[in-house]
């Protein structure tokens, strides 16, 4: 993971393959992985994988956030793992035998990262779907559930950049931290409500950051991926 760019997570949030392989051409040499979500993997399923992979060697991450009964996760994510890709995601709500049962099912083949919560909620959105009202700050849940993660055996979580000091802190560096939610400055207002700039989430302490709508909306998405690459690199430094 030398080069800042490795650490950039480009989502392949499109509708069909052929516009995804477009994007993988363009970021090939800018962003070190390519996720593949629901979107693309509804409509094209496990040969979405085997495309991208034909063309690049950036990592592969098969972003399903399975959450489901353990013994029917488990039997998708041995599916998964025959894939060849870097890593995938479990929904930490289902709770530790599911999370257990996922890492067993991966047979060690990639890697399981627990989604805590969502960046597209805010601490409101968790009372109303009838947590706990002493969440009102997200990162008391966030690091109730990564510690869960942890001991049920995944190598890292998903979380907001605002998390990702908290996670690094209490479970350790060696704890992988991907932080989706990220928005360079002055980015008009969209889903997302937990947000962090390329900077603050490596800053904070993450060690991939997932960056969608800036660099494919961008005018030239190769330098909006060199850009945020110098951010990275600019935060690294600044944390040594």
């Amino acid at each position: 993971m030398a080069h800042p760019k490795n650490r950039i997570i480009f989502p392949l949030d499109v509708p069909d393959l052929d516009e995804a392989l477009e994007f993988v051409e363009i970021l090939k040499d800018d962003v070190g992985v390519f996720k593949i979500g629901l979107e693309l993997f509804v409509k094209s399923g496990p040969r979405a994988v085997g495309a991208v992979k034909e063309r690049t060697d950036a990592a592969i991450f098969l972003d399903m956030k399975f959450h489901d009964i353990p013994e029917t996760v488990k039997g998708a994510i041995r599916s998964a793992s025959t894939l060849g890709v870097e890593f995938v995601t479990v929904h930490t709500e289902g709770g530790s035998a599911l999370m257990r049962a996922v890492v067993e099912g991966s047979g060690g083949k990639t890697k399981v990262l627990g989604v805590t919560v969502l960046t597209s909620l805010s601490s409101v959105d968790l009372v109303e779907a009838g947590f706990d009202p002493k969440y009102k700050d997200a990162s008391e849940l966030v690091a109730a559930r990564a510690r869960l993660a942890r001991n049920a055996g995944c190598a890292g979580i998903v979380c907001s950049g605002l998390e990702a000091g908290l996670v690094k802190k209490k479970l350790g560096k060696d704890f992988l931290v991907v932080t989706p939610g990220i928005r360079p400055k002055d980015s008009p207002p969209d889903d997302q409500k937990r947000l962090t700039t390329p900077y603050e989430a490596i800053y904070n302490g993450a060690d991939y950051i997932v960056v969608g709508r800036p660099i494919r909306n961008a005018p030239d998405p190769r330098k909006a991926a060199s850009l945020i690459a110098e951010e990275i690199g600019k935060a690294l430094k600044d944390r040594a």
